[in-house]
């Protein structure tokens, strides 16, 4: 039993966790008017703003300039531009990803607060399904509300014979080193390793990427991923497919065992584990309560309920896709549910951004996808190559690619890969999640010259009238 004499509150709703979905969640009801407390161990935002999404794509914007100005100082380029040799302050580039990540934890703190929604800082636990008890710096605080909303996300998956510390690391520690190691050795070849691989290895590491499977990112179809396995190439990475990590050897090296059972040895300064994130069930007394779980994932309906009456879930917690942007989705609903709307889970599409070199973007079904369904499918793809906007930008490799049905010409997915194709991903999703057929597609106007015209021109190509190709 709670001790009386602890500090409690009493609310509407109680969020426990403020990454992106769980500071929504709070956001959203507290426009709402309802009474909400939301919980943070550590600062609001989440892995995706203090140690993921954002601090990433920092440091692969640094990496990219970095890169760029290198091949100028080449002088050997095809725009005439020479320039002197770069160097590299890793140290300073850290605290400029620090800087952001501050700033963007401050914005999140003032929006909460502007939405009247009480933060706690501590560590939540159950202590029945309506009270939570919650380890502060100044002690105990008993919290009990009439809505539970789970946000607890995910953690990176640990390798029992690799375990992290020392040399062996994280996507967290990685995002915070203050030199480039000279050696790389990443296990994973997934979107995390290869979107840090490829920025260290333009920094001037030397990068060994380690993977599993037949083929890196083995989520995307070979069509996608072969602009990104040349990049890497050129990028002078290092890709063991078919090879499984095997541990470390009396000397620190790293144990790598290929398809033939040949054993090698790789020497690195740092080896950076990234074989995939774990939702984090435990630690905040899931034993005091009776929640189904869908294998190693809290169980949810259409409306992010879990099996007990008043307590939601959403986001990574809850299953794949493992995305911030469709933890917001839920949260938003959750909030909107709680405060007596009707509203379910009834989005089209989340469409999925690998930030490697050159990008990959998917929303809805793949050509494989598609055809397993049964359906008969058209299929559109136009290159880079012939776009004139991708020219001039040096980035003509990559492709946008329509897929459709071939009875009534709905669009069921689109897939792109190519330099910047991430900013594309919103005219993805809307194209899915408004219904739109190939003839909508290519009858809107797309502005000349920009990389978007391949979408237009895709979707003329499944209809059988390229213009450009």
């Amino acid at each position: 039993m709670p001790n009386p004499d602890m500090q409690e509150i009493t609310c509407k709703l109680l969020v426990i966790g403020a990454g992106p979905g769980g500071y929504v969640t709070a956001i959203r009801a507290g426009q709402l008017g309802v009474d909400t407390v939301i919980v943070e161990g550590r600062k609001v935002g989440g892995t995706c703003l203090t140690v993921g999404c954002i601090p990433s794509k920092a440091l692969i914007h640094a990496a990219e300039e970095f890169d760029r100005i290198s091949h100028l100082a080449e002088g050997d380029n095809p725009l005439g531009i020479s320039t002197g040799q770069p160097t590299i302050d890793l140290a300073r580039t850290i605290q400029w990803k620090d800087e952001i990540v501050s700033r963007l934890n401050s914005g999140v703190a003032a929006l909460l607060k502007k939405a009247r929604v009480k933060i706690v800082t501590g560590r939540a636990r159950f202590v029945d399904g309506r009270t939570v008890a919650v380890e502060t710096d100044v002690g105990t605080r008993i919290i009990r509300a009439e809505t539970v909303v789970i946000a607890t996300g995910s953690a990176p998956m640990e390798l029992p014979f690799l375990p992290f510390g020392g040399d062996v690391i994280s996507s967290t520690e990685a995002l915070s080193l203050t030199e480039v190691p000279q050696r790389l050795a990443i296990i994973g070849g997934g979107y995390i390793g290869l979107e840090l691989g490829t920025a260290f290895a333009k920094l001037g590491s030397r990068v060994t990427v380690v993977e599993a499977a037949s083929r890196i990112l083995p989520q995307y179809d070979a069509e996608l991923t072969r602009p990104v396995a040349k990049r890497l190439n050129d990028l002078d990475i290092t890709v063991l497919t078919d090879t499984k990590a095997r541990g470390l050897d009396g000397a620190g090296k790293l144990v790598v065992e290929g398809a033939d059972g040949a054993e090698k040895r790789i020497t690195a300064d740092k080896i950076l584990v990234t074989v995939g994130r774990k939702p984090v069930t435990q630690g905040w007394g899931r034993e005091e309560l009776l929640l189904d779980m869908d294998g190693r994932f809290l169980r949810i309906d259409a409306q992010c309920r879990t099996s007990m009456r008043g307590i939601y879930a959403i986001g990574d917690v809850t299953g794949e896709p493992m995305l911030a942007h469709r933890a917001m989705a839920q949260g938003e609903m959750v909030a909107e549910i709680v405060a007596g709307h009707k509203r379910q889970w009834d989005r089209q599409a989340i469409p999925a951004v690998c930030f490697t070199d050159p990008e990959i973007v998917t929303v809805g079904l793949s050509p494989d996808e598609a055809r397993a369904s049964e359906r008969e499918i058209k299929v559109g793809t136009f290159p880079f190559s012939a776009n004139g906007r991708a020219m001039t930008k040096l980035a003509e490799d990559g492709f946008v690619r329509v897929v459709a049905r071939a009875d009534n010409h709905v669009v069921l997915g689109i897939q792109a890969v190519g330099a910047g194709i991430s900013e594309l991903s919103a005219a993805f999703g809307l194209a899915l999640e408004m219904g739109a057929r190939l003839e909508d597609i290519a009858a809107t106007i797309h502005a000349h010259p920009t990389q978007g015209e391949a979408f237009q021109e895709a979707a003329l190509r499944a209809l059988g009238r390229a213009i450009h190709v």
